[in-house]
């Protein structure tokens, strides 16, 4: 199973997700750009010294990343979608993808992807934090998956 983070806008989002898939065992992708400088500077400030542990790709473009081999289906979180993330059968190769903090991806980048999820929330309210709803879904896909290292 992988994260995968399209265009991050904000470097603590980045580091907080690159420490969550330290700790979980999950590979990360990076479709840039970004909306700073990615550097190791910035990225241990939020990711401390779990970065090391971290399957991490770069890819300098969507197109780069559309282009590069990959198993598994490419699964979007966004508050658009219809199927709840509760309600998806995940499976152990899935590309679990965020868009950016700012304004998610753009359409032509959603239709291309295998499914459409988002997290169930209150009446009125917007979004929950890119890092956070990662979090969420990929402890469900894990859990469903058995992918749980202990």
């Amino acid at each position: 199973m992988r994260l995968v983070l399209f265009q991050p806008d904000i470097p603590q989002n980045t580091g907080t997700l690159l420490r969550l898939a330290a700790c979980l065992g999950v590979g990360v992708d990076v479709i840039e750009p970004c909306g700073f400088v990615l550097d190791d500077r910035r990225m241990r400030r939020a990711g401390m010294d779990y970065l090391d542990q971290v399957d991490f790709v770069r890819h300098a473009s969507w197109d780069a990343y559309w282009a590069a081999p990959a198993s598994g289906r490419l699964v979007l979180l966004t508050t658009k979608a219809t199927m709840r993330h509760i309600d998806f059968d995940f499976a152990s190769f899935d590309r679990i993808m965020v868009g950016q903090e700012s304004g998610g991806v753009p359409d032509e980048v959603a239709t291309l992807c295998d499914a459409r999820l988002r997290i169930p929330m209150q009446p009125g309210l917007r979004s929950i934090n890119v890092a956070l709803a990662a979090s969420i879904v990929m402890g469900e896909a894990l859990r469903q998956t058995r992918g749980f290292s202990e």
